[in-house]
């Protein structure tokens, strides 16, 4: 185990069927259980819209632009997402908190904003929008050097959320940036979050602890599962 990686909680326990000294002794009626890390990551994207766009690689006068047809699509009803007026500014800080973290860990970006993905899968972003399509990558094709993730999403994660009168509850794995091959370890020692849909309508001022995101900093390794 890695030292800087503090414990916060015993592993989960599972039910299991006792002995006679089971049955008399509660605490043997369980089984430590290590949770298992997905091997796959998955990026979710609109369907009428191509997988991998990044909000920060347009330019100011094309974002102002896209930013109103998101609010649009959420006003019609079509997408929960939310893209408040500081928006941008809350995610522009927290990728750049967010890549100095991965280049102090050793990590070498290609890219100033990463891609994201979701490790395994996300029931709560399937349905984020009316129309979500998906892209799935697994880990073993993303090299460790353009590869890091965060407990959970880097918003929550990086905690600049405060600042901003969102809700927030500083963890021991807050304000840190791991590499991918630490993941078996970190999801050894916090699980993995629950994944439950619905909630959408005031998810951007709770709590919100609901998936770990891997961050891809190439193009590289994900040209050969785009689509066509």
């Amino acid at each position: 185990m890695s030292p800087n990686i503090a414990t916060a909680e015993l592993p989960r326990l599972a039910h299991t069927a006792g002995s006679a000294t089971a049955r008399n002794d509660p605490l043997c009626n369980y089984r430590l259980v290590q949770p298992v890390a997905p091997d796959f990551v998955t990026h979710y994207h609109l369907a009428s819209r191509p997988p991998l766009l990044n909000l920060c690689d347009l330019p100011e006068d094309r974002l102002e632009l896209v930013i109103a047809e998101l609010e649009a699509e959420r006003a019609a009803g079509l997408s929960s997402r939310v893209f408040g007026r500081r928006y941008m500014e809350l995610r522009r800080r927290t990728e750049g908190k967010l890549r100095a973290l991965f280049v102090a860990a050793g990590g070498r970006p290609k890219r100033a904003a990463p891609h994201y993905f979701v490790l395994g899968e996300s029931r709560w972003f399937q349905q984020l929008a009316a129309d979500m399509s998906r892209l799935t990558v697994p880990i073993a094709d993303l090299p460790s050097e353009v590869t890091s993730f965060t407990y959970p999403d880097s918003f929550t994660a990086m905690g600049i959320v405060v600042e901003y009168g969102i809700a927030y509850e500083r963890r021991p794995y807050h304000e840190r940036v791991f590499r991918i091959e630490e993941l078996a370890e970190v999801i050894g020692l916090y699980g993995l979050p629950p994944d439950e849909p619905g909630g959408y309508g005031d998810y951007h001022r709770e709590l919100f602890e609901r998936y770990v995101e891997v961050q891809v900093w190439s193009d590289d390794p994900l040209r050969a599962f785009l689509p066509g």
